[in-house]
């Protein structure tokens, strides 16, 4: 029984070993950083640092000031963001793989619901008047299409 309990904590270190590794094989592999373009503003609204860490909750917070409160500001915008950070091979942040908004969320593996209701290139309409035209589907990266022009 006792060499069974030891053959058991060997093969769940090797296991914890094997998982670690994983982001070696990657940097080993050459799996940079994204490569981001440059923001067509002076600066960002906030520090570079902090907007890594923390646009999701500056854009929460943003989202449920307008849309619970009906407080509308123009600092942390979605809107801002987009027209500032819209790539310009593509015109948008979120059109492909390479792209300001998508980079990063494809490097991270997170998911990026924000295009479901909101217009992924500056200018154009959405679901709820400022991003896809009402009656379209929203651009999405998973509705690439929308993505190209249109009623986005």
């Amino acid at each position: 029984m006792a060499k069974l309990a030891d053959w058991l904590r060997l093969v769940v270190l090797a296991g914890v070993a094997a998982v670690l590794a994983v982001p070696s094989f990657q940097a080993a592999a050459g799996v940079g950083l994204p490569k981001l373009e440059r923001g067509k503003g002076e600066k960002c609204v906030e520090d570079t640092q902090f907007m890594r860490r923390n646009h999701m909750e500056l854009l929460k917070h943003q989202r449920d000031d307008t849309m619970r409160k009906g407080i509308r500001t123009t600092k942390h915008s979605l809107k801002g963001c987009v027209e500032c950070h819209a790539g310009s091979q593509s015109g948008s942040v979120a059109a492909g793989k390479d792209d300001f908004c998508m980079a990063c969320h494809v490097y991270t593996g997170t998911r990026l619901d924000c295009w479901d209701c909101h217009a992924t290139k500056p200018g154009k309409q959405s679901f709820f008047g400022t991003g896809a035209a009402a009656g379209q589907a929203a651009a999405s990266p998973r509705n690439p299409a929308h993505n190209q022009g249109g009623g986005q």
